[in-house]
């Protein structure tokens, strides 16, 4: 497919360092809780897709990630992914408006396993994929991604939102070598915008970046934007 059906917009997340942005070590988990709030009716293109992401790479530079995936026929799932491959559907936890979601992904080093779930903070169901992938590595992530991304089959130019949703709790887990099962989450606060950069706009605005309860929290909308949110405490 041609890089102008592909968009996305949005930011890189980092911990601050030392008063710099800095990336953590040992990252193997990222976490973040997604909540819809409008439905926007569906603008999607004959055989197009949207992504809300929740978006790690590990060394490989490797995209591991959780997204609400919205399609073009109405079928709105979170979805596990690897690689650029959907590797699981969830189907037992479905968006709905108004319910938020907790997503989160950890990477085992130990056993080349990667665990994805998805949970409903309202009725409390959830759901998890573990992949187990052919070969055990050093898994650690590099860089982690919050925002939107499009996939447009028939046009060039990124489409309107699905849905208006809100992100908060955006965290990053680190691993114990005393122990490979535990994982300690930290919160990031640093946001630095992220693009492909092939259009002059997006059709969608992030309202100012909040802390609450010290975790970073943002909506986004319909509107236009020329870059992904920015922040730093």
């Amino acid at each position: 497919m041609s890089a102008q059906n592909h968009f996305w917009v949005g930011s890189l997340c980092y911990a601050n360092a030392r008063g710099s942005p800095t990336f953590p070590g040992f990252v193997i988990a990222t976490t973040d809780i997604i909540k819809p709030v409008e439905d926007l009716g569906n603008n999607i293109p004959d055989r197009s897709w949207m992504l809300y992401l929740l978006e790690l790479f590990n060394q490989q530079n490797i995209a591991v990630e959780l997204n609400l995936i919205c399609e073009f026929n109405d079928k709105n799932n979170f979805w596990a992914i690897y690689s650029g491959v959907n590797q699981y559907r969830f189907t037992k936890v479905l968006p709905i408006v108004g319910h938020s979601y907790h997503r989160q992904i950890v990477m085992f080093n130990h056993t080349g396993i990667i665990q994805y779930s998805v949970r409903d903070l309202g009725t409390g169901e959830s759901e998890t994929f573990e992949l187990k992938l052919p070969y055990q590595s050093q898994f650690y992530g590099i860089n982690n991604f919050t925002g939107i991304e499009w996939w447009n089959r028939s046009g060039d130019k990124p489409f309107p939102l699905r849905y208006k949703v809100e992100i908060s709790q955006l965290m990053y887990g680190q691993g114990s070598f005393d122990d490979p099962d535990s994982v300690t989450f930290r919160p990031f606060n640093i946001l630095v915008p992220n693009s492909e950069n092939s259009v002059a706009a997006y059709p969608v605005a992030f309202e100012p970046v909040r802390i609450v309860d010290g975790y970073i929290s943002y909506i986004v909308g319909s509107g236009n934007c020329h870059q992904g949110p920015r922040f730093y405490s």
